[in-house]
């Protein structure tokens, strides 16, 4: 675009530092604090860089580097960079979970986005719930808007061998509970997993939120893979930079980008690359800002979609063997080859994704499988229901045993994660490999934040005896990095009473993930009984605080858990202020 066409954009952040007259004397004085010329309040894109940084944060703790970069492109634009900081919710060290406090990372981006003089904003995302978060916030506010992530890790090295950060833990401690290795064999490993700055090297949440924001079209291509520490990341970061200043001359906002097209391109995606279970959430609550309807049976349009990826958890490889061979562009021209594209789908680069990725080239055909040799001929995100899930639940058929995707078992019951944690080591524990493992009260409410404990370790004596796989059922999450034939995100939660709250041990459950179906074989009458007593004993104590709010308007799994308050997109009009 001209630079004489640029200059006619209406620009929002000329309501505060436009006007000659008291409020445009003492926004521009204010600002002129840190040095900032007259001319850079003449006309300038003003861009805000909401950063995620924090040192508590480890996969996001270079952003400060990263955010310089996505500077130097905007001022190159002939943008103005504000950078500001947004609450940073790390997975890896933040109580109980991450997930608990997304929402309130959203509310933090989108007020800040809202109230502030900005005319479009880079969205600096890493870590789990950072990127959610961030464009759940900025779609409620629907300006111009590009997603920089911060990469992910070098491979892990761990024997000579390369070893995926989460996906080690969760191998070598069922190893350790199983009495294979030694306590300072399981604990030598840990400075070989994190070894770079960067998010989690396999396909965990991480990971697949990139690719999803990739996917969705909010970001340039190759963003999703490039490792945090390639001098290629601050590249793109420099050219995010650069063209968040054009969308805003554009006036090409997210809502433009996130279309229901758009949302089935990441589905299909997330089957594609072997992606995280969290996803279903995330994206449903990403949608609900932006305003598209988007429900679980959506999340059909990925079955059927081979899983090309071949990268831990569901397969060997790991982020930097992706990148190396060809990254995302490369699945999703594979995608487009298959007819599993919307291929029109605008991206924030002002070209359809079909026109970024027609000639994108694969350098590895066995960590980015052809069509006719996937990982997983069926991938994508089972959904399933029945009279244990009548609002659904999720499974992925990749991290799963083929053997145990239609199987019927005696339930072993679970109360809570602290009964689980007591019961599951005892040596008298009546459980086999064919039992079928349930924890309830681990949802949205039932555990604030539905933490990831939903991949139960298995019990000691029968990881002894060699088992390493057993169907296990709950309302909670698990993380990405994890595998297993793990149901998760049960609708209703066992703490609003739904029916997965009224399994006794005993019970007989027949999981058919074929046909999609989840059956408790108890009898409705026998099913209703137990839940009005159930109801009649409940007793939720008062925490205050964030807690208690996040407890009474949170919404349950297959909604997407943001707050019933916050769905929907609210724009960037704001009052104007009179000093």
């Amino acid at each position: 675009m001209a630079s004489n066409d640029k200059k006619k954009t209406v620009l929002r952040s000329a309501s505060w530092f436009g006007t000659r007259d008291k409020n445009g004397f003492m926004y521009r004085s204010w600002m002129k604090n840190q040095g900032i010329p007259d001319h850079h309040f003449e006309g300038r894109p003003v861009i805000g860089i909401c950063n995620t940084w924090s040192e508590l944060t480890p996969c996001n703790a270079h952003f400060r580097k990263v955010a310089e970069h996505v500077k130097r492109g905007i001022y190159e634009a002939g943008g103005v960079p504000v950078e500001f900081p947004v609450f940073s919710n790390g997975e890896s060290n933040l109580r109980p979970s991450a997930m608990l406090t997304r929402n309130l990372a959203a509310m933090d981006t989108e007020e800040a986005i809202r109230g502030n003089p900005i005319d479009g904003v880079v969205l600096l995302v890493g870590c789990d719930k950072t990127t959610p978060a961030l464009l759940m916030g900025a779609a409620s506010c629907n300006l111009p808007t590009i997603v920089v992530t911060g990469g992910p890790m070098l491979n892990g090295k761990h024997k000579g061998k390369d070893v995926g950060s989460g996906t080690l833990v969760w191998q070598m401690h069922e190893e350790y509970k199983a009495g294979n290795i030694s306590l300072h064999e399981f604990l030598s490993a840990e400075g070989s997993m994190s070894r770079s700055a960067g998010t989690c090297n396999t396909m965990g949440t991480a990971s697949t939120m990139a690719c999803m924001a990739e996917s969705l079209g909010t970001s340039l291509p190759h963003n999703a893979a490039i490792p945090a520490v390639d001098s290629r990341r601050y590249t793109l970061a420099h050219l995010s930079g650069m063209r968040i200043v054009d969308m805003v001359h554009e006036d090409l906002t997210l809502s433009k980008v996130l279309t229901k097209e758009a949302f089935h391109n990441a589905i299909r995606t997330n089957a594609a690359i072997g992606g995280s279970t969290n996803a279903v959430i995330h994206l449903k609550a990403i949608a609900g800002r932006i305003g598209v309807d988007l429900e679980l049976e959506d999340w059909k349009e990925g079955r059927g979609v081979p899983t090309l990826v071949n990268l831990q958890p569901s397969g060997e490889y790991l982020m930097e063997d992706f990148y190396y061979a060809g990254g995302l562009p490369a699945v999703l021209r594979r995608l487009g080859e298959s007819g599993n594209l919307n291929r029109d789908s605008l991206t924030v680069n002002g070209k359809t994704i079909w026109e970024n990725v027609a000639d994108a080239p694969c350098y590895n055909e066995d960590v980015i499988r052809p069509l006719d040799n996937p990982l997983v001929e069926n991938g994508g995100i089972c959904i399933l229901k029945g009279n244990l899930a009548p609002r659904g639940a999720v499974l992925k058929p990749s991290a799963a045993s083929p053997k145990l995707m239609n199987h019927r078992g005696r339930a072993v019951v679970f109360e809570n994660f602290d009964h689980y944690k007591q019961r599951i080591v005892d040596p008298d524990l009546d459980i086999d490999e064919n039992c079928v493992m349930v924890l309830k009260n681990c949802g949205p409410k039932g555990y604030p934040g539905m933490a990831e404990v939903g991949n139960m370790g298995l019990p000691p004596k029968l990881l002894k005896r060699g088992i390493k796989d057993m169907v296990r059922i709950s309302d909670a999450r698990m993380s990405g990095t994890a595998f297993g034939t793990v149901v998760l995100h049960v609708a209703p939660e066992a703490m609003e009473l739904g029916p997965l709250a009224a399994v006794r041990d005993g019970d007989m459950i027949h999981l058919d993930a074929e046909s999609g179906r989840l059956h408790l074989e108890v009898s409705d009458g026998e099913l209703a009984d137990r839940l009005e007593t159930l109801k009649s004993q409940q007793v939720i104590a008062s925490t205050g605080g964030y807690l208690e709010i996040y407890r009474e308007r949170v919404l349950q799994a297959d909604e997407g858990c943001d707050f019933d308050f916050l769905v929907g997109c609210r724009g960037a009009e704001v009052p104007s202020h009179s000093h």
